[in-house]
């Protein structure tokens, strides 16, 4: 079976996002019954508004910087932070003053798991998968200390 290679970025993002956005492009990367990776790229001024789904979904940022909801919860997020948006909680993300780039991993619902019997599990030290019983999770977003020094005001943005 040869190696199969997925392109994304630039030249190859739908010029309108997904639903419901203003000014981002993207790509879905794989999609199925498991759940879906994407890609989106975030102009200045862009958004995702407000909206919940029955997934489990990470919102991985690769470039730049912006914002993000999590219910009534709002914060700054920059390259290299990984937001967990959880299943039927209303979430949102958006720019401002600079662009951003990010990865979004939603997988399978709950009720997709549980019905296909699949559960969480975590690595033993002797390597295999050992599978634990699947609860239900609440989120929120993290506490994150924000250190005046490091922000660059002139972009409006984190670092």
């Amino acid at each position: 079976m040869p190696i199969e290679v997925l392109r994304f970025g630039v030249g190859h993002r739908r010029p309108d996002g997904p639903p419901g956005t203003t000014g981002i492009a993207g790509r879905v990367i794989h999609g199925d019954e498991r759940g879906v990776v994407s890609e989106l790229a975030f102009a200045r001024g862009a958004r995702i508004e407000p909206h919940s789904n029955p997934n489990t979904t990470y919102f991985i940022v690769i470039e730049g910087g912006g914002w993000v909801a999590v219910g009534e919860e709002r914060v700054r997020v920059a390259a290299g932070e990984a937001v967990v948006w959880p299943p039927h909680i209303d979430h949102a993300a958006w720019t401002e003053h600079s662009e951003m780039r990010a990865f979004v991993v939603e997988f399978a619902g709950w009720d997709e798991v549980e019905r296909r019997g699949v559960l969480p599990g975590h690595v033993r030290p002797d390597g295999l998968v050992e599978a634990s019983a699947a609860v239900r999770g609440e989120g929120g977003l993290a506490p994150r200390p924000i250190d005046p020094a490091t922000v660059d005001r002139s972009s409006g943005e984190p670092l």
